[in-house]
């Protein structure tokens, strides 16, 4: 496997690196690998599964119809 040195990384960057590392639970150079990868092979969206996925929510849902004052009742309850 190679190595690789980065050099001059602006401290911003080297911050913004080091808080995702930290909230992904890796190490700083596993989250750069992560990004690299991230950016060299990105996820493609297969658009028929999402599609099919949503379809079957909607008729999951479609029985379930909610007024405005039913979601703004939601949304506020357990607010202080």
């Amino acid at each position: 496997m190679a190595t690789l040195t980065l050099k001059n990384i602006p401290d911003n960057i080297y911050n913004q690196l080091k808080e995702a590392a930290k909230l992904h639970h890796r190490s700083i150079n596993s989250e750069i690998l992560y990004c690299v990868e991230r950016t060299i092979n990105p996820h493609k969206v297969n658009i028929a599964e999402h599609l099919a996925m949503a379809k079957q929510l909607r008729a999951k849902t479609a029985n379930h119809l909610l007024t405005d004052e039913e979601i703004d009742k939601a949304k506020s309850e357990g607010r202080p």
